[in-house]
């Protein structure tokens, strides 16, 4: 089972999934999932700790906690027969990166109640181990989409996964190693102004609409293309730290003048249209295939396929990942490679000075039997328990 929550801090994403070797490379049944919402008290409490807020220890420890048993919840909701292994990212708090280099990392969620609700071992903790080798820790979708993307270069150009989460973030395969790098925001900022003007009581511009309805202000995206995050090589990571609230504040501060709600998100939706093009175009990917809660924002995926006419922009569901489960799917990976002790983070994406197996382990109610090791997988096919049924069928 794999569970995550991402940056744009909505609840928790679920899969559990079946792994089988079939000569050729892994085959993942996705066998269920699940997003489950965080209750709006708690979703409130943990925006209001991420950075710049202040916060405190107290605050943390209890989010902590509160964080755990959420997860808990959603294991148990999600269990069914049971499973071998339960791998719980939690929700990313805090990415410590100075000068490029990333320090350290900071999730929450503590996997000792989802051990205790479940009875399973628990795999938490993922990223701190690519981080210490010289690594980002992130992102880690590269070790998955390396595997789905394996061998659909298209005459010599590459083919890449984009994930719109709060951040974006892209994996690109092609005849070499695989790259794989942060690149900006993608719902952050549209999350922040929604919520904070109260355009949807959704929170985010549901569909891209209000992106449809607002128009673009040219000197203000001027001014937040300067950022200097976008010209830094990659590897490279960043989160909310600095892509949160204030950062639009100051943005329009500079400006000299406020900006209509409407416009202010169709300026912040074509940021993220732009700093993803400015940084594939030059790659010329033929494939890009698309995760994450931006796939529902019609602006946001409207704006790709104008950006990147040479490209085939799509679904990442077209080959056989649901967009919405993606994340969780990873997780699970992540946990089936840890257990058979191969490596789950890429270094040629992540900057890791070597490969690296991941995560710790909370025991469960039964005895850990790890399998004997075995050498990473070189692909990955993902099927749904109905199309695998009908496989063995």
């Amino acid at each position: 089972m794999g569970m995550i929550s991402g940056t744009s801090h909505d609840g928790i994403d679920v899969a559990v999934v079946d792994f089988r070797d079939d000569g050729e490379g892994l085959v993942a049944t996705v066998v269920s999932k699940a997003s489950v919402p965080y209750e709006d008290a708690l979703r409130s409490r943990l925006v209001d700790a991420l950075p710049p807020a202040p916060t405190t220890l107290e605050e943390v420890a209890q989010l902590d906690t509160l964080i755990g048993q959420a997860f808990a919840d959603a294991a148990v909701s999600e269990l069914g027969d049971g499973v071998d292994l339960v791998v719980s990212h939690g929700q990313t708090v805090y990415h410590w990166v100075r000068e490029r280099r990333v320090l350290g990392t900071l999730q929450l969620g503590q996997p000792a109640w989802i051990a205790e609700a479940t009875g399973s071992a628990v795999l938490s903790d993922v990223r701190i181990r690519d981080i210490v080798a010289g690594g980002q820790g992130a992102p880690l979708a590269s070790t998955l989409d390396q595997l789905v993307l394996a061998g659909r270069a298209v005459g010599g150009r590459p083919v890449a996964a984009l994930n719109l989460g709060g951040i974006s973030n892209v994996t690109v395969v092609g005849d070499g190693d695989p790259r794989a790098w942060d690149i900006g925001p993608a719902n952050a900022l549209i999350d922040a102004v929604v919520r904070e003007r109260g355009l949807h009581p959704s929170g985010y511009d549901a569909g891209g609409a209000i992106a449809a309805s607002g128009r673009v202000d040219d000197d203000l995206l001027a001014r937040l293309l300067r950022e200097p995050y976008y010209r830094l090589a990659a590897p490279k990571s960043t989160g909310k730290e600095l892509f949160h609230l204030a950062y639009v504040h100051d943005a329009l501060a500079r400006a000299g003048r406020e900006i209509d709600g409407a416009d202010l998100v169709a300026t912040l939706t074509e940021l993220t249209v732009r700093t993803i093009a400015d940084a594939l175009a030059p790659l010329d990917p033929a494939e890009l295939h698309v995760s994450g809660g931006g796939v529902h924002n019609a602006a946001l995926m409207d704006g790709l396929a104008r950006a990147l006419p040479a490209t085939r922009v799509g679904r990442s569901d077209l080959i056989g990942l649901g967009a919405d489960e993606k994340e969780a799917v990873l997780m699970a990976l992540i946990g089936w490679l840890s257990w058979h002790g191969a490596p789950g983070a890429l270094p040629s994406a992540t900057g890791a000075s070597s490969p690296r197996v991941l995560g710790s382990l909370t025991p469960g109610d039964r005895p850990l039997q790890l399998p004997p090791p075995r050498p990473a997988p070189q692909r990955l096919r993902v099927v749904a328990a109905d199309e695998d049924a009908a496989a063995d069928g």
